[in-house]
């Protein structure tokens, strides 16, 4: 990753951010009312590690060499996609209760890429029998059709959880589509 450290970061941050920003509208997907989706690319974890190291004011090489290491585990790779699950609770919400109801996540979680149903891989250590984190991080890994498929214009992509107590299922945009596709372009 091209990382700037804080001092060459904050002269392009506003220009950088709003790059990325508009970059990720289309890449984050809401699943029914508390579960949202963002698909990363080397951009978007570009921009997290620019701003982690400028809010901590971490300019020393291993502290960035580290970030940068904790975020390559979040790429995408030539053969998977990758994304941050979010389950975003409103202010008056009681997390507890709603992040109990959601354990088991997990394991319901799919992605479709027209025929190609891909269910997500979680990153281990974020979720327990008993407890789930707020934050998950999800891998779908691409068979050779999938990727082909997620390639071809107009191939409809869908994201289906199907926990027993969050059952939700939305048709992705062509955008996001495309903007997938277009990792794998370069």
């Amino acid at each position: 990753m091209d990382i700037k450290g804080p001092a060459l970061y904050g002269p392009i941050r506003d220009d950088f951010r709003n790059r990325v920003i508009a970059l990720k509208r289309p890449r984050r997907v809401l699943i029914g009312d508390v579960v949202a989706l963002v698909f990363e690319n080397r951009h978007t974890l570009t921009l997290q590690i620019e701003e982690i190291l400028r809010a901590e004011s971490m300019t020393s090489e291993p502290q960035i060499e580290h970030e940068i290491a904790v975020y390559n585990e979040l790429m995408p790779t030539e053969d998977s996609l990758a994304a941050t699950l979010f389950i975003e609770l409103p202010p008056e919400a009681d997390a507890y209760l709603v992040l109990n109801q959601l354990v088991g996540l997990d394991e319901h979680v799919m992605l479709h890429i027209g025929p190609h149903a891909i269910r997500a891989a979680f990153e281990p250590g974020r979720s327990t029998a008993e407890r789930i984190s707020a934050v998950q991080y999800t891998r779908y890994p691409l068979t050779p059709e999938a990727r082909a498929a997620l390639m071809t214009p107009g191939t409809p992509i869908a994201i289906e959880i199907d926990h027993p107590k969050y059952r939700h299922r939305v048709e992705c945009s062509e955008e996001l589509r495309k903007s997938l596709a277009g990792d794998y372009d370069s």
